[in-house]
């Protein structure tokens, strides 16, 4: 099965805290609606220090997705 989740994201990316964020808002919104329409969620993006982070609610639970050797994964924001 394709996941969003196994798609590598070569978009430009910086290191804000220890977290690996999108650049650019615009490419952060892409993967945004990516991941919104696989996990069936509203998803946005968030301004994170120097960079964006996708923001949702799955199942209840507010996520925030940066990204992790090139994939997508859920981190803690604090």
């Amino acid at each position: 099965m394709n996941t969003v989740f196994a798609a590598p994201v070569f978009d430009t990316t910086v290191i804000f805290e220890g977290k690996e964020l999108f650049k650019g808002k615009s490419a952060a919104e892409n993967w945004a609606k990516k991941l919104g329409a696989e996990l069936e969620c509203a998803t946005t993006v968030e301004k994170i220090g120097t960079g964006w982070a996708i923001v949702g609610n799955v199942d209840g639970e507010d996520c925030v997705w940066a990204i992790l050797r090139q994939r997508l994964k859920k981190i803690s924001k604090e």
